[in-house]
């Protein structure tokens, strides 16, 4: 049986937290690596708005939907039951948790909703919709895409 040396023990620990201190930097590496960016420039004035517009987006009382079928992102707005058609100042489809597989979807209004093709797998996207309402009230909302395969 050969006895342990100190050299044994102090070799263990810098194994041991030589392993801890390479995964938390690669974590680390690979969070910011993959980080999307800033929602807003300047938090404090993006505030200084939000409650007049979060109530005026919510006046316009629009169900908001997306699915992708086969290729194609249908995204539906209605009011009441029946379609609206607003104006689409931007729309982002993507992963919620980087932008590398980021898409700019050309829609087209068919009378019922928007189509657009788009290139989706299996997990979590988004639709991030900028869109104007008649009356000119901004719409904004980040939309939960389901896939179906």
């Amino acid at each position: 049986m050969t006895e342990i040396k100190g050299w044994h023990v102090l070799g263990a620990f810098v194994l041991a937290f030589g392993i801890i201190i390479s995964v938390n930097l690669t974590l680390a590496f690979n969070a910011v690596k993959t980080f999307p960016g800033l929602e807003t420039k300047n938090s404090y004035v993006a505030s200084q708005a939000f409650e007049r517009n979060r109530q005026a987006q919510t006046r316009l009382d629009w169900e908001v939907g997306a699915v992708v079928e086969g290729g194609v992102l249908t995204l539906s707005v209605m009011k009441d039951g029946q379609a609206v058609e607003p104006l689409i100042e931007r729309a982002t489809f993507g992963r919620a948790t980087h932008v590398g597989a980021d898409q700019t979807p050309d829609f087209a209004f068919n009378g019922h909703a928007f189509t657009a093709p788009v290139t989706a797998g299996p997990g979590n996207w988004n639709l991030r919709l900028v869109a104007r309402a008649e009356d000119g009230t901004r719409f904004e909302q980040r939309i939960i895409v389901k896939v179906v395969e």
